[in-house]
């Protein structure tokens, strides 16, 4: 689908990060303060007003953000669904939201705002808020995209004492004039994986290591970014959850999309880029981040040219793999660079019996 690129200015964007809940420490979450700030520096940086970022945070205790911000209670984000984003006026609409969440009995995900308690989980009801985002309330925002990080384990596993309250949030008259892209970080039933160490979501911080210069990406090919790089943190061991991409289109059924491809097939390239990319850090240069730089400029620029780096080696490697995967015929440049700086004969038939079966796994897959 081709899309015109929307002006920076007429972009807004709500940004939720929750650490902090009512119902006690046992329900702290490290993590998505800092990457709603990410998101929020990428914001900016792409152009976007810093007044057309409605910033929602509840940091831990004795935690500074460092930038003014909106608290992150029920009565605050429910009024910024139904009076503050209405109010304003653009084209396109952010929401970024990362906390706690739960699937209800009637399969709605349910977002936690910071004021739940065990008996009061006040949240907001994200089918709800969508149904008030696509109706007459809002004049503009053809294309709005959500961008959830948070479980979607089923409500009755977790015994709480009372059930989840219900309100849904005030819509106007239902029309066919916005466009609605939702990614999840996990699929139905599935927890979304928090790296409490670094303080950061899983799910988030790959899609901020893959989101483009565009402020409003093309979701197809975003998605398929994030998919590719849990699929070798599923294969590694990392994580087993399963993003997913809900489309709602004017004129088109509402449509859910999961990996595709058939499962052995996927599986088998999975397990082959995890064995590529163990291949690659065994060598000791990989964890010096100066001494992979060197590697990557031997690498073909016009295949890395734009590849994300990260400081991380894991990370780092991860992104090298995915970016040279999809070029299978450059990856021969791979085992090239790497035994130019390091010529240990073990190491370098590790990595050309794992370079060969990545090739053949996306033979056999195509």
């Amino acid at each position: 689908m081709t899309r015109g690129r929307t002006a920076p200015h007429r972009v807004l964007a709500l940004v939720v990060g929750i650490e902090r809940y009512a119902a006690g420490d046992g329900w702290n979450l490290p993590g998505p303060v800092r990457d709603a700030l990410r998101f929020r520096d990428w914001l900016l940086a792409r152009g976007v007003p810093e007044t057309n970022i409605l910033l929602h945070l509840a940091p831990l205790d004795g935690e500074d953000p460092g930038v003014p911000f909106r608290p992150a209670d029920h009565n605050s984000l429910r009024s910024a669904f139904v009076t503050g984003i209405p109010a304003r006026s653009g084209d396109a609409l952010w929401v970024w939201w990362g906390g706690h969440g739960v699937l209800d009995r009637d399969e709605r995900l349910r977002l936690y705002c910071a004021d739940a308690t065990v008996t009061d989980r006040r949240n907001i009801d994200v089918e709800s808020a969508r149904d008030t985002l696509r109706s007459d309330t809002l004049t503009g925002f053809a294309r709005q995209t959500w961008m959830v990080d948070a479980c979607q384990t089923f409500d009755e596993r977790h015994n709480f004492p009372h059930s989840l309250p219900d309100e849904r949030l005030p819509a106007g008259q239902r029309v066919q004039a916005h466009e609605q892209v939702l990614m999840f970080a996990a699929t139905r039933g599935q927890r979304a994986a928090n790296d409490p160490e670094r303080r950061t979501g899983v799910f988030s911080d790959i899609v901020l290591r893959e989101l483009p210069a565009d402020p409003v990406p093309d979701p197809d090919a975003l998605f398929e970014a994030v998919r590719g790089r849990l699929d070798v943190l599923r294969a590694a061991g990392g994580t087993d959850q399963l993003p997913t991409l809900h489309l709602h289109r004017p004129g088109r059924t509402e449509a859910s999309v999961s990996p595709r491809g058939p499962a052995e097939a996927r599986a088998t390239g999975a397990r082959s880029t995890a064995r590529l990319v163990e291949a690659l850090l065994a060598y000791p240069l990989m964890n010096d981040r100066e001494e992979r730089q060197a590697l990557v400029r031997e690498l073909p620029a016009v295949v890395v040219g734009r590849m994300p780096r990260h400081s991380m080696p894991r990370t780092d490697v991860i992104g090298i793999v995915r970016t040279l995967g999809a070029h299978p015929d450059r990856l021969g440049e791979l085992f090239d660079a790497v035994t130019l700086f390091d010529v240990d004969p073990e190491r370098a038939a590790e990595l050309q019996e794992a370079i060969q079966e990545l090739i053949a796994s996306q033979r056999a897959g195509k």
